[in-house]
């Protein structure tokens, strides 16, 4: 029997998706430097490859955990501090999750209803970390998620609800070199065991189809999302530590934006937290992480220099100021200021939280009460990259 060709090019759709793309990405009036226009082309490569993961593991008759964002397909801000995953889920199935709990700072559990797009934050109730949660000696545990099933136990049974559409989890170092990250699994009760339904034609224009519609509002939601909540505030300052919006229950954060002209430093003094995680990160203007693995563009609580008296001190700037918590703009003028305190017991406070200081970079030291403590030399600092890249790609490989 003759195959038949489909009518027009299965591709045809997401090509289109990604000219659209680069052209919103080229015409992007914050890209000031040829190397922040290749960051965003980029940064659009890896959402293309990204995408089409996420649209080829959008079968929802036989999920399974594919990495959300990472070093190479960055969005939304990726923290550098974090593995994230996600499955696809319908509200009306019910689903196993097992795993083996990791020794990282935080495992974190989020039902999201309906999808990220350029106009809202889709909503979040169901979101929790592991400590409501019945763990093994082993660490091992098992927990389901689906409609209501009265009188199971606490902490094993977690309702999806109307307009459910994925399972994310977050795992999050604190001591990179430390820390190990665990396992996780995912399968939906009344399909283990049997196979899914053989591809087509048909099937596959779908998925390419659907991964246009991703690729487009992918970039368009993140181009908007730091005019929602970041660009409006007073720039080279911090809002109060809040809950964040669209994220985990127990995940505070403080926010802003940068504008260092050169010559200029930010001095930012945060109190070390007792939280299980602290962490800070800088962003480029396409909301994703900068260099965090050659680069030392994020802190937190356990790779930083706390000084005597409680308080992390770091120095944001384009140029080494000589001491260990320099944050590195990677020459940047503008980008996004970002704290994450995660698996908190209580709120955050405006007195947890940061201050910041503009200064010529000259007058750095003098901002600095604990400056003698601070420096560092250039082996000392190679050190501390080699130090970050090590760990990483141990965390990529473990």
């Amino acid at each position: 029997m003759a195959v038949t060709e489909p009518a027009e090019s299965v591709t045809a759709p997401f090509t289109a998706a990604i000219a659209e793309a680069e052209a919103l990405v080229r015409s992007a009036d914050f890209a000031e430097t040829d190397a922040e226009r290749a960051e965003g082309l980029d940064y659009l490569a890896g959402g293309i490859s990204s995408i089409l993961q996420v649209a080829r593991a959008g079968e929802k008759t036989h999920p399974y955990f594919v990495t959300s964002t990472g070093p190479y397909s960055k969005m939304g801000l990726d923290n550098p501090d974090t593995l994230y995953y996600h499955a696809t889920v319908v509200p009306e199935a019910t689903y196993v999750v097992r795993g083996v709990r990791g020794t990282t700072a935080d495992l974190a559990f989020q039902v999201i209803r309906g999808n990220y797009t350029a106009d809202e934050v889709p909503g979040g109730e169901t979101a929790f970390d592991d400590r409501v949660i019945p763990i093994a000696d082993d660490g091992s545990f098992e927990i389901t998620f689906g409609p209501e099933r009265p009188g199971v136990p606490d902490g094993t049974h977690f309702v999806l609800g109307e307009g459910a559409t994925m399972l994310s989890v977050r795992e999050v170092y604190s001591d990179w070199a430390a820390e190990q990250k665990g396992s996780i699994t995912i399968e939906r009760v009344d399909t283990v065991g049997l196979p899914p339904a053989e591809l087509s034609t048909d099937r596959i224009a779908k998925r390419y189809a659907v991964a246009a519609k991703m690729l487009t509002s992918r970039v368009n939601t993140w181009f908007n999302f730091p005019k929602w909540f970041y660009l409006g505030e007073p720039v080279n300052t911090f809002t109060a530590p809040r809950t964040t919006p669209g994220g985990l229950a127990t995940q505070y954060s403080s926010v802003g934006h940068f504008d260092l002209p050169a010559g200029r430093s930010m001095v930012v003094t945060v109190p070390c937290s007792d939280a299980p995680y602290q962490g800070f990160q800088l962003g480029s203007m396409w909301y994703i992480s900068l260099d965090y693995v050659n680069h030392q563009t994020s802190l937190n609580s356990a790779q930083a220099q706390v000084d005597p008296d409680g308080m992390i001190r770091m120095v944001i700037a384009a140029n080494d100021p000589g001491i260990a918590n320099w944050v590195e703009t990677t020459g940047r003028r503008r980008g996004i200021l970002q704290f994450r305190w995660q698996r908190t017991d209580a709120p955050i406070t405006a007195e947890q939280g940061p201050t910041a200081v503009v200064v010529d970079d000259a007058d750095v030291p003098s901002h600095l009460p604990y400056y003698r403590d601070n420096r560092i030399d250039a082996a000392g600092w190679a050190e501390r990259i080699a130090v970050r890249q090590r760990a990483f790609a141990r965390r990529m490989l473990g």
